[in-house]
């Protein structure tokens, strides 16, 4: 029982800042793809010609910039703290229906845990009770900033495990993640 040390490896550094290159790759390929669509539209002689069509993409192309931008920055660190879980709640709550005049019912499953400053936090997860199950009430937990996840302390007694990086689900056997090549805080 114990908070793993593996949280140090190079590889969820990595993880983390091509998660952030990323975000700004993206933002920066659908800003292009909106600047050149639109000078292509204005050539085809559509209902908008060039200077108008150019000018429209890039102000649609520098929100998308932007949205990269500011999704990059999202993935800056945040402080790591203990914490105890608290409470666990799950609950039944109606969603729109995408057909008129019908109900949709979605299951809304909410962890509450209160960290070492007084303030409670809460990981909430709709239709999938994996997460909900594996936190029990009174388990110690570390919240990491860099990943912004959730750790264990006591892990004995657990047959599956979350990648920290990426949150893929592995059976508690194995020791690096199969998707991202991070180690498994175990």
């Amino acid at each position: 029982m114990a908070y793993s040390t593996k949280i140090h490896d190079p590889a969820f550094e990595r993880y983390r800042q091509n998660s952030k290159n990323y975000c700004f790759l993206f933002g920066l390929g659908l800003a292009l793809a909106a600047i050149i669509g639109f000078y292509l539209y204005g050539e085809s002689g559509g209902d908008m010609e060039n200077p108008e069509a150019v000018t429209v993409g890039f102000v649609i192309g520098g929100m998308f910039l932007l949205i990269g931008v500011y999704a990059a920055r999202s993935k800056n660190v945040r402080p790591t703290w203990d914490g105890v879980v608290t409470g666990k709640n799950a609950k039944k709550e109606r969603r729109k229906s995408a057909r008129p005049g019908e109900q949709e019912w979605r299951m809304v499953f909410t962890i509450l845990i209160k960290s070492e400053n007084g303030n409670t936090e809460e990981i909430r997860v709709e239709d999938d009770d994996t997460l909900f199950n594996y936190f029990r009430k009174g388990d110690k937990v570390r919240y990491h900033g860099a990943l912004r996840t959730y750790e264990k302390f006591d892990k004995t007694g657990d047959d599956i495990i979350f990648c920290n990086a990426c949150g893929f689900l592995h059976e508690i056997e194995e020791e690096v993640c199969r998707n991202c090549g991070c180690p498994l805080l175990k």
